[in-house]
This record gives structure tokens, C-alpha cells and sequence, in this order.
């Protein structure tokens, strides 16, 4: 799953990169530690690259027959297992996918009784950029846009820190995935190559919603706390 997200990526030079239109109302950056509810800067194509939006989505997919925002569970991920067929997910699915780029997200491991965060992010030190999927929820110009992210099984660098991870998608697919370049996006919803990723534990400040700045994706200083 993704649970949480960290992103310090300038949203005038992802915008370059996407070759998107910012919008006005982008959420701030430096985050280090976006939770559930909280706005994320998606990019989204509204028909052709010339098209691409770089806009703020709530983190928390509403389906359209809720009838407030807490009418049913919070929609943070949709797995790419099942996404064509539920209910929730099937519409998006085929015709509003999008893309998130982040710095990289946090994961829990569980031990025993505890649960030790680990932050992962691209060894190349590029965006990482994940899956998602969105939902206008409401009517006219005030409606709310929302988005989950789509998660598959673990790799091998994830599966001993938890069983699912977002799906990552690579630059030469981002047309795919947007629905620029056809149909045929399904097979981009697997694990990461081995080799894109990098993990290490960090300190349980995370823990908190309220806790914030850079020392959240430092590398803990630990006896057992080595990265993989």
C-alpha cells in the first residue's frame, strides 16, 4: 500500500518536465509527510500531451454516489488486481488515470508489536513518479477532485518491509498511462524493476500527522536499521 508520501519536488520544474499547465491553487512543498485528505500536485491530460494539467487532487478517492466525503471508507490506494472491476475504481480506470511525482513514500513493517517506518525513493534520485487514478466528486466548477493511488504486489526490495507497493511508471510509458497513446495501460501495472528503488528505516517521528520537516527521511542511525 502507500500510506504516506514525502515530496520536495519544485512544482515549476515539474511542470517543465510533464510539460504541463500549472494550476493556481498547487499545495505547498517542502512536504515531508503527506497524509490521507491532504492535497497532492497530480499531473492529469485532458486529451493529448499539448493537454497536460498539473493540478491539486485530495489524497482519498470519492466515488460518486457518496454523498459526503465520509459516506464510506477512505479510498487512499486501488489495486491493480482488481481495479478494473470494482465499482469504485472501474470508470477511472479506463478514462482518468494520472501521475504523481513525489520525492518518495513511507512504508510500516511490522515486528512483534511495533511498527518501523521505512522511507523509499528512486536510486537514481530522479521523481518518483507513481499510478493514479481520479474522481470529480460533486457538481459544476466547485466540485472536489480526488485521486487514489494504484498499488500491485511487492518486489523484492519491498516484500520484506510489506506485501504491496504503488505502481511505478517509468517516463517513455507516462503517454500510456495518461491515455495519450492508446489503450493498453494494464500491463504498466506491475512491481517496480529491481534496481529503481531504494529503502531505509527511518524514526518513528513520522508516526505522528503532525509531524513534519526534513529529518523524517533521514536514514535512522540504528544497530538493525541498515538500508536495502
Amino acid at each position: 500500500m502507500c500510506g504516506r508520501i514525502a515530496n520536495t519536488l519544485p512544482h515549476d520544474a515539474m511542470a517543465r518536465l510533464f510539460g504541463a499547465r500549472p494550476d493556481n491553487d498547487l499545495p505547498e512543498v517542502p512536504q515531508y509527510n503527506l497524509c490521507p485528505t491532504q492535497p497532492l500536485a497530480v499531473v492529469r491530460s485532458d486529451g493529448g500531451a499539448e493537454a497536460r494539467r498539473f493540478v491539486a487532487m485530495r489524497w482519498g478517492f470519492l466515488p460518486r454516489w457518496y454523498q459526503s466525503p465520509t459516506d464510506g471508507p477512505l479510498l487512499i490506494n486501488a489495486r491493480a488486481e482488481t481495479i478494473a472491476d470494482k465499482p469504485a475504481f472501474r470508470e477511472a480506470c479506463r478514462q482518468r488515470r494520472c501521475l504523481l511525482p513525489v520525492t518518495g513514500f513511507y512504508e510500516w513493517h511490522r515486528t512483534g508489536d511495533r511498527k518501523l517506518p521505512w522511507f523509499f525513493s528512486r536510486t537514481d534520485g530522479a521523481p518518483l513518479v507513481m499510478a493514479g487514478i481520479w474522481q470529480a466528486w460533486g457538481e459544476g466548477p466547485d466540485s472536489l477532485q480526488t485521486v487514489a493511488v494504484v498499488t500491485t504486489s511487492a518486489n523484492a526490495l519491498m516484500a520484506p518491509v510489506h506485501h504491496r507497493m504503488p505502481v511505478v511508471i517509468e517516463e517513455p510509458d507516462w503517454p500510456l498511462w495518461l491515455g495519450e497513446a492508446g489503450h493498453g495501460a494494464a500491463p504498466l501495472m506491475r512491481p517496480a524493476d529491481e534496481g529503481v528503488l531504494q529503502g531505509w528505516r527511518v524514526g518513528a517521528e513520522v508516526n505522528s500527522n503532525r509531524a513534519s520537516g526534513p529529518e523524517l527521511i533521514e536514514p535512522l542511525v540504528e544497530d538493525d536499521a541498515e538500508p536495502i
